[in-house]
């Protein structure tokens, strides 16, 4: 029968923002049968593969992320939700926009809903940026690699998503023309945003 011990130091784990993981309490000598339990009496929640916390936890707008940046590490937070998580433009996506490598396997999570973007390369690689969101380490692409990104894909986004991310990342000074220009080479889409960059320079 498992401890008392056991069950407070797994609720108390739970308890944390970003929740607790199957691996976390494995690691903290807690039995899987802990776990297992208070899922059955609800005390605690499954809300993605290997991620569980209190049922009456608060939502925040990042929680999405935090969960993906637990369970797809080596996933890096794009396009819309990049937008969105920089505060730039005025997309509020229904899905985490994840970029992974062209060859991984998707990743199978029900909560929250992914949109999946294929990347290699330096594409895949560049601009990455970590960032601590609710506990948990998340990998976000930077501002000037998200709109070279939108331009990238602009018949996924729209046109109009990708201008408005360029013209807002230089008004409020978050992106240089050095660094636009390095990721639209990266990206290969330099000549499209060739007349875009010298109209907001």
């Amino acid at each position: 029968m498992p401890s008392s011990t056991d069950r407070n130091r797994t609720l108390k784990l739970a308890r944390r923002r970003q929740g607790v993981t199957a691996r976390e309490l494995a690691a903290a000598g807690i039995h899987r049968q802990v776990l297992s339990r208070l899922v059955e009496s609800g005390e605690i929640e499954r809300v993605a593969r290997g991620v569980y916390r209190l049922p009456e936890h608060p939502l925040t707008e990042n929680y999405g992320l935090a969960m993906v940046g637990a369970v797809v590490p080596h996933g890096v937070i794009c396009l819309l939700s990049a937008l969105q998580f920089h505060g730039i433009g005025t997309q509020l996506p229904s899905e985490v926009w994840i970029a992974i490598d062209r060859r991984a396997r998707r990743p199978a999570l029900k909560y929250p809903p992914l949109r999946v973007v294929r990347y290699s390369g330096a594409a895949l690689t560049e601009g990455v940026e970590s960032h601590r969101v609710e506990g948990q380490t998340v990998r976000v692409y930077n501002v000037a690699k998200t709109v070279a990104d939108c331009f990238k894909y602009r018949n996924k986004i729209g046109l109009d998503v990708a201008l408005e991310a360029l013209r807002e990342a230089r008004r409020a000074k978050q992106a240089s023309a050095d660094a636009l220009w390095r990721y639209a080479k990266i990206n290969r889409v330099a000549n499209v945003m060739r007349p875009y960059l010298e109209a907001v320079a």
